[in-house]
């Protein structure tokens, strides 16, 4: 028929997210889960026992809807009643969870020698770590101790995204279209402070692309240097040394870390590929 187009076929979100690396489906998620998780998510280190009240505020949800999914996580195993504490715990379910990302990680068996090595040569602290929305979360951290003894910290541990060398050399090695996910998020947490924030962020990312590696200060008297680790199924991590420093050594201590952090880098992403091809 005269004037007639013909529709090409629609490309399918799975072949969209082949092609893009970025998980695309065209149907809609269920809004009650992803809140249940949201409070999953709120339990830390050293905060074991969460009430209904102390949910609410760390998630932004009305009492009555986290009353209904504290019931149904309880229901379903995910969360215990503690009566004494009148409050939840997370239960043994999670801990199976973990374990079971856990052993389908091979960059944490690879990388954990090859950390230890730098951090226990040259007594300072190495991480590797990874995104958790917003958050950092360490897969591993070889620290040293105030006397001097090093210590893996606790995997699981969290750290902002935005304010340290290993948050931000994340953020530098997302695609485009992730980076202003995520950056979106990180806006919203700091209406008043983003600007200078942003514009942080942004210096660590042309650092990123002329040196390799980016440097921040986030607690004080420790500074960081971190970089992107992208491993060959196209997961992203972050590698970061941290050290301590006195008045005026940061240059010279960034000069000297700094080749140290590429070439661990470099070391973890060839033995993973080398294991990858095996």
């Amino acid at each position: 028929m005269a004037g007639s187009t013909k529709q090409l076929p629609a490309v399918s979100t799975r072949a969209q997210t082949r092609e893009s690396g970025t998980f695309t489906r065209s149907t809609s998620g269920s809004q009650s889960l992803e809140r249940g998780l949201q409070l999953l998510r709120s339990f830390r280190v050293g905060v074991p026992v969460l009430g209904n009240a102390e949910l609410a505020e760390r998630t932004g949800l009305p009492r009555p809807t986290v009353s209904r999914l504290t019931r149904s996580l309880v229901d379903a195993g995910f969360l215990a009643y503690d009566h004494e504490s009148r409050g939840y715990r997370l239960t043994v379910a999670v801990m199976s969870l973990a374990q079971a990302f856990r052993y389908d990680v091979p960059v944490i068996d690879i990388a954990l020698p090859l950390m230890k090595k730098v951090a226990e040569g040259e007594k300072i602290n190495v991480g590797l770590a990874v995104a958790d929305q917003s958050e950092m979360v360490y897969l591993e951290s070889v620290r040293e101790s105030r006397r001097g003894v090093f210590r893996r910290a606790e995997q699981g541990s969290r750290f902002p995204m935005e304010l340290t060398a290993g948050g931000r050399a994340y953020l530098a090695g997302l695609s485009a279209a992730q980076r202003d996910i995520v950056m979106k998020m990180l806006a919203a947490r700091h209406a008043s402070h983003w600007a200078r924030i942003r514009r942080e962020i942004d210096e660590a990312g042309r650092g990123i692309a002329r040196d390799g590696y980016c440097v921040a200060s986030w607690q004080p008297g420790l500074t960081a240097i971190a970089a992107p680790l992208v491993a060959p199924d196209r997961s992203l991590y972050s590698v970061s040394i941290g050290f301590h420093l006195a008045s005026g050594q940061q240059q010279e201590l960034v000069q000297r870390y700094a080749p140290m952090l590429l070439e661990l880098v470099d070391d973890i992403r060839v033995s993973w590929e080398r294991r990858h091809r095996s």
